[in-house]
This record gives structure tokens, C-alpha cells and sequence, in this order.
């Protein structure tokens, strides 16, 4: 089934009655050619560009939950590529160009709307550090952006101008930023992956990785074993729990991120904006609600729920860029556990274990990089070499020091 106007208006007329299952629901093969391990948005991208872009038959991808139910439908949508370093911004730019295509590529409504970012300056040093960034994104290809604090004025009339502690002195401008849905993201890359004949097993929790004399056979799974040419792990906060079934200690930390919404608001906010002077960052729905975030929480834990000083810090960041907002309603908050790697940049690698593979550590930012760690992750599986954006994603670059510290927003800032 593909999607269009026509078929929307012809649907409308007969009661939506032809709508049908948008996947299939199969029972797992005795083997594959590769499995990925964790049905969110990266590993669903990933089966989705092996089977179509390099050509991939014979794979699976494995769900301890349901489609959605995991960080690809518990994050803040921001899609952007306002990086600095050589390490990243090829990246997330290829990544935010993908997003540009997405929807024409899987025939499917992710509603991606680049309504722009923007990152405030409140200080003298800070638009230096901003300015750099800027020319380093457009050295890169990206758009970048400085707006005076009176062109931010004229955009955003309701934030605080006069604050004394945090005066708005600029800001620099994404105009190809935004937002996208995110639970659109993991249907439409499922969607697309199983019109290729990938199989979308849920409810099929790995509880181990069988190895033998140093390569992987497969994995042992709440369904029984399931014997693949190349295993791929690709699960987020649970990255250390898969890695440890290899004896593999990463080096990563698991974090809560808690993220918000506030009851729904008459149009406010044009954009994605974010606060300089502290971590903040919101943008507002097509619902009307506010969706805004801040720091991970101080402590490891898989638990997906967050502590009250989190939130204090948080609605503080959010009042003093933005006071208007303290008489509106908090309407839910939630978290999502995040993998945080010491630098604050991913991995995807081959392990040393012969067919192992992993994707991760993507902290804060794994959302806005799914299209191109799904691309990315396939061509390493297809091919066993990195594809050009993603070289510097090595696994051992701790070992080598060669570490991709783009802001200090690894696990602990405070150490980079």
C-alpha cells in the first residue's frame, strides 16, 4: 500500500475501512544474515537502508518491546546539525539531509518540520565560542546563522530581554532545524523495512550472545536461539546489558533523561529555541504543548523516571529565559535512559569478537542522528568498513586519544 492524497480522500469517503496492518508480525527463522538487535529508530533504520540500499535479503530485526515503545517514542524531536567538530558535523549534516528527503524516500508522513533552531547568546565569550561554530558548520555545508539581539526580538517578542544575570545578546540561527514525530519515525522505517522483507520480531527479548573461538554465532533469546552471519547491537541505555553477553565493557554510562509537556498553548514558539546560560531547550507541539528538556539526571540507572531536583533545574532554565510561562500547567514528564559515552559522541564500530557489532552511545542527540546512524550502521555491516562520515566513531578512540569532546556533554562534563 502506498500512501497519497487520493488514497486519504478515498479512504475518508469509505469509512477508513481499507486500512491495513503496516507491518507484519512473523515468527523469528532459525538464522539470518544479520540481525539487529533493538527495534528503535536506529535499528529499524539500519534494516530499513540494508535491505534497500545495499541490497540485504535474509534479515531480522529483534524487539524486547513493541515498535515505539523504547527512545525513539520518549525524546524531545529536535532534528538539527549545529556542531562544531570535523567529527561530527559531516555527520549530522548528512543526517538532517536525510531527514530533508525522509518522507518522499519512505513514502510515509513523519511530519518533519524545519521551522529553525535557535541558541542564545548571553554573554561576550559565548558569542565567540557561537561565531566559531557557526563558520565551522558552514565550512561543512551546513546553514548557520547570526541574529542580533534585535532580530531575535522581533522573532521571539515573549523571551526575557531584561534579565540582568542572563541578557540575550544574540544567538545563532538554524534556519533547517526543527522537529519531527517521532513515533512517525520508527512506523515509517518499520513500514518501509518490511515492504523489503525484513522480519519485525516484537516481544523477543536477546538474553545472551552465542560466541564460539571468538565469533558470533548468534543470540539466545526469550524465544529461543536465533542464528545469524553478523549480529548488530543497537538498544541505547541498554548497551552495557547486551555488550556484557561478550565480556565487552564499554565505555559508557546509563542515564535518565526526563522530558515535559505542558498543556496545550495558543501558537507561541516559531522554533526550537535553547538557553545559553544553562541546559534548556523547547519547542512547541502541533498540539499546542510546550516539549522542552534539560540535563540528565546525576545517577546511573536503567529506571525510566526521574528525581524532583532535575525538574526544579529544568523549570528554573525555562522561566529565566521565558517568564511568561510559570502560570502554565505541566501536563506529563517522562524519561528515557540514555547511553552516555565519556565524550559525548557515538560509536559505531565492529567489536573484536568476529560478526559483533555495535551502535551507540549517542547521549543526548541519538533522535536528530537517525537516518544517518541507520545509513551509516548498514554500510559498516554490508561492507566491514566505515562509511566517510562516520570514521572518527571508533570504538577504541578512548585508547587511542582521540576523543570527540564537541561541548563537554558526555557523562561527566565536569571531567572533559
Amino acid at each position: 500500500m502506498r500512501f497519497s492524497g487520493f488514497k486519504v480522500i478515498k479512504e475518508a469517503l469509505m469509512g477508513h475501512k481499507g486500512w491495513g496492518p503496516q507491518w507484519r508480525n512473523p515468527e523469528p527463522k532459525s538464522h539470518y544474515d544479520i540481525i539487529i538487535i533493538g527495534g528503535g529508530g536506529h535499528g529499524l533504520a539500519t534494516a530499513y537502508y540494508l535491505a534497500k540500499e545495499f541490497g540485504q535479503k535474509n534479515i531480522a530485526v529483534l524487539e524486547k518491546g513493541w515498535i515505539g515503545g523504547g527512545n525513539v517514542g520518549r525524546n524531545t524531536t529536535i532534528i538539527r546539525s549545529n556542531y562544531l567538530l570535523d567529527g561530527n558535523e559531516p555527520f549530522y549534516e548528512f543526517s538532517l539531509k536525510l531527514w530533508e528527503g525522509l518522507e518522499q524516500d519512505f513514502n510515509y508522513n513523519a511530519m518533519v518540520s524545519q521551522r529553525g533552531i535557535l541558541n542564545l547568546i548571553h554573554s561576550d565569550g559565548q558569542r565567540d565560542a557561537f561565531m566559531r561554530r557557526g563558520n565551522g558548520m558552514i565550512l561543512n555545508g551546513a546553514d548557520a546563522e547570526y541574529l542580533t539581539a534585535d532580530q531575535i526580538r522581533a522573532e521571539n517578542p515573549f523571551l526575557n530581554f531584561d534579565d540582568a544575570r542572563f541578557p540575550i545578546k544574540g544567538g545563532l540561527a538554524q534556519r533547517r532545524g526543527g522537529t519531527v514525530r517521532h513515533d512517525a519515525v520508527a512506523w515509517g522505517y518499520a513500514r518501509g523495512a518490511d515492504q523489503r522483507g525484513v522480519d519485525i520480531i516484537q516481544n523477543c527479548e536477546v538474553t545472551g550472545l552465542r560466541i564460539e573461538n571468538g565469533v558470533c554465532k548468534g543470540v539466545e533469546t526469550s524465544r529461543g536461539f536465533i542464528g545469524a552471519n553478523k549480529v548488530g547491537s543497537c538498544v541505547a541505555g541498554s548497551s552495557s546489558r547486551i555488550m556484557a553477553h561478550a565480556n565487552i565493557r564499554l565505555p559508557i554510562e546509563s542515564h535518565v533523561l526526563q522530558a515535559f509537556v505542558s498543556e496545550g498553548l495558543k501558537p507561541t514558539i516559531p522554533g526550537v529555541i535553547t538557553f545559553g546560560a544553562g541546559h534548556f531547550y523547547v519547542s512547541q507541539s502541533d498540539k499546542g504543548g510546550l516539549v522542552f528538556g534539560g540535563d540528565i539526571d546525576g545517577y546511573n540507572t536503567y529506571a525510566q523516571r526521574g528525581n524532583l531536583p532535575t525538574v526544579e533545574d529544568v523549570c528554573e532554565s525555562g522561566m529565566a529565559i521565558m517568564p511568561m510561562i510559570g502560570r502554565s500547567r505541566m501536563l506529563r514528564m517522562w524519561g528515557g535512559v540514555m547511553d552516555m559515552s565519556m565524550d559525548g559522541s557515538p560509536i559505531i564500530d565492529k567489536t573484536h569478537i568476529d560478526g559483533l557489532y555495535f551502535n551507540g552511545g549517542w547521549c543526548y542527540g541519538g533522535f536528530k542522528a537517525t537516518p544517518a546512524s541507520g545509513w551509516c550502521y548498514a554500510h559498516l555491516l554490508a561492507k566491514d568498513e566505515p562509511h566517510k562520515v562516520a570514521t572518527a566513531y571508533r570504538l577504541d578512540r578512548f585508547k587511542r586519544g582521540y576523543m570527540i569532546d564537541e561541548k563537554g556533554m558526555g557523562a561527566q562534563p565536569n571531567l572533559h
